[in-house]
């Protein structure tokens, strides 16, 4: 009898301790602390609805009808796959925009700042000088032909789209919301989806940070698929009282180019005259035309 309580005692003992354990891991875990990428331990995170993200996407796009940006830019181009990559840093660069689709973008190389490119669209049609090409090409932005020089193959309505993200169209657009929140990541992610040849395609993504609700990536795709366009933002900041983000980066994995983008000094709606988007062909240049380009893309003043 003795043994089968000293027997009783030690297992009552065994579960009170278990017990015990239990709680003390219990308690540790309820107060464990993530620590995310971008935030600190106490930031709590931000909630919001789809409404209230699709009417921040058209916000913060009609609240911009022009600016005028100098930007510091390092740029890649070419395929590692391929083996075949070469890098612009220190890039200083130029960029007007003025609505609805007018797009000036001049890059110039570092030390030198002689003009590494030159490209303006002003609608449907664009224009791209590469001086060091000697080359003066014209075409349709919905031209798809791609050039073995690989900055030949920039085009301003690349950049456009990704510097002015465009607002949910409720005539043609169905809207998914997605709470990708877990240890690691926090975002709030909208897939747009369309109806194409009878088929529903997911054309877009726009992804915002719950820890300020500002966009934070959009990724633009093809009929297949295909990612056209990764676009990443960062450290948003207010330019004359409307926020924009100062660092941006583009991916064109199709293009086989990138850019990094960080805004020194820009000035949004006081207004850009139409001379910012009149490019002319340089005389001695060689001209080369992609699709079948309107007026307004043979140096006509938009």
């Amino acid at each position: 009898m003795r043994f089968c309580r000293v027997q009783t005692q030690f297992v009552l003992s065994a579960l009170s301790l278990t017990m015990m354990s239990m709680s003390t891991v219990s308690c540790i875990s309820h107060h464990l602390a993530i620590a995310r990428k971008g935030g600190n331990v106490s930031q709590k995170l931000l909630v919001a609805d789809q409404q209230t993200l699709v009417a921040g996407i058209a916000r913060q796009y009609n609240a911009v009808r022009d600016f005028s940006a100098t930007v510091d830019m390092a740029a890649l181009v070419g395929s590692s796959e391929k083996g075949e990559l070469v890098e612009y840093k220190d890039v200083r660069a130029y960029i007007y925009f003025r609505r609805p689709s007018d797009l000036r973008f001049v890059g110039l190389y570092p030390v030198v700042r002689t003009t590494a490119f030159d490209m303006v669209s002003t609608g449907a049609n664009f224009k791209l000088y590469v001086p060091k090409d000697n080359s003066f090409t014209v075409g349709s932005n919905d031209v798809g032909t791609m050039s073995p020089k690989k900055l030949e193959n920039l085009r301003p309505q690349h950049f456009l789209e990704a510097l002015r993200v465009k607002p949910v169209d409720p005539a043609v657009d169905r809207v998914i919301m997605e709470n990708l929140t877990d240890e690691e990541y926090f975002y709030y992610i909208l897939h747009l989806i369309r109806q194409d040849q009878g088929k529903l395609v997911m054309t877009r993504s726009i992804w915002f940070s719950r820890l300020d609700l500002r966009m934070a990536r959009q990724l633009v795709y093809d009929a297949s698929g295909n990612i056209l366009t990764d676009a990443r933002y960062a450290q948003w900041h207010s330019f004359d009282n409307v926020p924009f983000p100062k660092h941006i980066e583009i991916h064109r994995p199709r293009e086989e180019y990138g850019a990094t983008i960080d805004i020194v000094k820009m000035d949004i709606n006081k207004g850009v005259p139409d001379e910012r988007f009149v490019l002319t062909q340089p005389e001695g240049t060689t001209l080369k035309t992609l699709g079948t380009p309107g007026s307004e893309a043979r140096g006509n003043t938009p």
